[in-house]
């Protein structure tokens, strides 16, 4: 398997470029061209270069019948950009000695001792088993190549809307589902790895997750607005969740996530690793700016050196992973090749997010963007908001 090695902060300060403050204003309009045309309700963008704001703004509404303004403030659900940020997490414990990314996950979980593969599906549904090459590694977990399914399994396939299960009790359930395709030969999306990550950063830390990412990640690095279960003095600042339906978005009151009555995680028992986080653009740039930072914020250190450079390594070879000229890191994709029509750097690593939000780290260039939006379909704005950003460099 080729691994793709990107350059350390260090190494490529000498290629950082300036920035074209001309072309960073013409950001926010272009963003409200897109409200105002009625296709979004309201959208948060920040631009940093050099670990310093050179644009950061909100357009347009939190929600479009009361035309509140959206502010810099507002919070958002992540959705699956909490990925990378549960990876980083497993990472720490990594640094520790207390995981290593070739550890079996049976070895911390002992419920997946015996998991078996999927050899034949025949046509009355029936399956043939049988046991796999090897067992799923924590590294499978991370790039998605661990063979286990996008979504929960029959059983608690309403798990992401009800959240109505403990994180303990999905990683049991998932144990006795069949793998998929052998370990580390494809790519495949996948949730519930994530939310078995999830799970063995819990039992080797010895505290539920959001208490885990709370103490080692977001508390240390002030994002004081970041969590798995909002209080209620913060459901205010969170805008409206949109669906875009016939080019237009509607309030989403069929997804349990977005208007209905798991929003705001009231009485929830799944903490949603795979896409429960709620943040801010301002929060979030505390998290990038250490990893580009290398891995410093003050005196503290979110990962190691070697660690920073694992996250940003390309570990899937040449497998297709859906995203034209990237590879899978531990937890995010990376450019590998800079493909056409695309403005991202070799090394640039980043997520998006169910509902729109996205963000993207370009170490070469030493540029970091994050684009807030809660309206699920749709990437027209995004594309608009990387490609200006990326304008805005000179050499």
């Amino acid at each position: 398997m080729r691994v793709i090695t990107v350059l350390t902060l260090t190494a490529v300060s000498a290629f950082s470029q300036a920035m074209d403050s001309s072309r960073l204003a013409k950001i926010a309009p272009r963003m409200k061209e897109f409200v105002d045309a009625g296709k979004a309700a309201g959208i948060v963008t920040l631009v940093a270069h050099k670990g310093e704001i050179v644009a950061f703004d909100a357009v347009g509404y939190t929600d479009i019948e009361t035309r509140k303004p959206m502010t810099k403030e507002n919070i958002f659900q992540l959705h699956s950009m909490t990925k990378p940020i549960v990876a980083l997490a497993a990472m720490q414990l990594v640094d520790e000695g207390r995981l290593s990314l070739a550890d079996p996950v049976e070895k911390h979980l002992p419920e997946f001792r015996g998991q078996m593969l999927i050899a034949a599906v025949y046509a009355d549904g029936s399956k043939l088993l049988k046991k796999p090459g090897r067992p799923i590694a924590i590294r499978d977990l991370m790039t998605h190549t661990s063979g286990m399914p996008l979504k929960p399994p029959p059983g608690i396939a309403e798990l992401q809307g009800a959240l109505h299960k403990p994180l303990a009790d999905v990683a049991l359930l998932l144990s006795q589902q069949p793998l998929e395709f052998e370990p580390g030969t494809k790519w495949q999306y996948s949730d519930m790895a994530i939310a078995v990550l999830a799970r063995i950063v819990e039992v080797t830390a010895g505290q539920p997750l959001e208490v885990v990412m709370a103490k080692r990640i977001f508390e240390p690095l002030g994002m004081k607005d970041t969590f798995f279960f909002p209080p209620k003095d913060k459901w205010g600042r969170m805008p409206t969740a949109y669906i875009l339906r016939d080019g237009k978005p509607v309030k989403y009151t069929t997804d349990p996530l977005g208007e209905g009555s798991m929003k705001f995680r009231d009485g929830a028992k799944y903490s949603l690793p795979e896409g429960g986080l709620y943040s801010t653009a301002a929060d979030l740039l505390s998290l990038y700016k250490a990893i580009l930072n290398d891995g410093r914020h003050g005196t503290f250190r979110l990962l190691s050196p070697t660690g920073l450079r694992l996250i940003r390594q390309s570990h899937t070879g040449d497998l297709p992973t859906g995203t034209p000229g990237a590879g899978w890191g531990l937890g995010w994709f990376v450019m590998k090749e800079q493909s056409a029509g695309q403005p991202m750097t070799v090394g640039t690593f980043g997520h998006g997010g169910r509902y729109g939000t996205y963000c993207f780290l370009d170490p070469k260039t030493d540029l970091i963007g994050i684009f807030l939006i809660h309206r699920e379909g749709g990437s027209d704005e995004r594309q608009a908001f990387v490609q200006m950003a990326y304008a805005a460099l000179q050499p």
